[in-house]
């Protein structure tokens, strides 16, 4: 990605546009089309006829459009799924870090907790207490960062809340990392990256979170306090690993 200091990756990101993907958006960059402005107002552009040009331009202005207004919908719709990474920096700031615990592996299982972390704040909603709340709350979230959430906690979710449609724009660190070279489970990953939990937690596994959530039922209140505990660390260790992500990402894009 030549050329492109002073831009965020989002602005000179073509492969959201038709029939634009990696070979031709790096051809697109080579060529000296290196942002958004750069294909806005260029009179011709290599490779793309003048009739998909003027697509591509009326995109661009949509996109543009989008993003001055914030408008995440646009990007988690045109993205490619796996490109949805390049939108971290411009909706950092309504960003949600998200776990579940359930009683098993798929539905009919419950949901048994839930946290949320933005960077400041961390919310934990609980079966039988607080968790009728999840729905409003994630609804004011831009981004979502999820370890193996396309496939477990979002369709868990989804289940669970009748088709809650939880459509923003998302990053699945479990592929972004896997495109780094780092691939198991989360915790074996925090402890390649050199990330600590604590000793009361660190242990602990997700049939550990299904033992103490019978345990909490069981009436034992510091099992929930623990599997809190475990929750939360999920979640503020994702934000250390998706910083990481977007960091490896971005200089695999740019050739470093």
């Amino acid at each position: 990605m030549p050329g492109g200091e002073g831009r965020d990756v989002l602005e000179r990101t073509f492969v959201h546009l038709p029939k634009v993907g990696p070979v031709t958006e790096r051809r697109l960059w080579q060529s000296g089309i290196r942002c958004w402005d750069d294909f806005l107002q260029a009179q011709r552009i290599p490779g793309i006829s003048p009739q998909r040009a003027e697509l591509c331009r009326r995109h661009l202005a949509e996109a543009r459009r989008c993003l001055e207004a914030e408008d995440w919908r646009y990007f988690a719709r045109c993205l490619p799924r796996g490109e949805h990474w390049r939108a971290y920096p411009n909706f950092r700031h309504r960003v949600a870090f998200l776990d579940i615990e359930t009683t098993g592996l798929a539905p009919p299982h419950r949901v048994t907790v839930v946290g949320l972390y933005d960077g400041l704040r961390t919310r934990t909603y609980v079966a039988k207490d607080n968790l009728d709340e999840f729905p409003e709350d994630i609804s004011q979230y831009s981004l979502l960062v999820t370890y193996n959430g396309a496939t477990f906690d979002l369709p868990f979710l989804r289940w669970q809340f009748g088709g809650l449609p939880l459509d923003q724009i998302h990053v699945d660190l479990r592929y972004a990392l896997a495109r780094l070279g780092l691939r198991g489970g989360l915790k074996s990953i925090e402890e390649r990256l050199g990330l600590k939990r604590s000793e009361r937690i660190a242990g602990l596994d997700g049939f550990d979170a299904v033992r103490l959530w019978h345990e909490y039922e069981a009436g034992n209140d510091e099992s929930l306090a623990l599997l809190i505990e475990y929750n939360t660390a999920d979640i503020r260790n994702l934000e250390q690993l998706m910083e990481f992500a977007y960091q490896g990402l971005l200089a695999r894009l740019e050739g470093n």
